[in-house]
């Protein structure tokens, strides 16, 4: 729970802001990175890996949604994240 709330510090635009797009996106990219170490350890959870292409499907669309909307700030978000664009 405090590695959420201090991811949602990092990446918040305002006090009280939870639901930016930035914050998912952070979010979004902590549970990805959390369910990749998970199956390369568990190679038959297959469920868990039908999340996982879930999860990547809506931080795309998310990405797709903050590229259109305000392009400085997504590359500033995939460049802090490391994520490829």
């Amino acid at each position: 729970m405090e590695a959420k709330t201090k991811t949602i510090e990092s990446f918040k635009l305002h006090d009280g802001d939870t639901g930016s797009a930035d914050v998912q996106i952070a979010l979004l990219t902590q549970r990805i990175n959390h369910l990749t170490e998970h199956l390369q350890n568990n190679l038959k959870d297959h469920s868990s890996r039908r999340g996982l292409l879930m999860m990547v499907g809506q931080r795309r669309r998310l990405l797709d949604y903050l590229q259109s909307k305000d392009l400085g700030r997504y590359q500033a978000l995939t460049k802090k994240l490391k994520l490829r664009h």
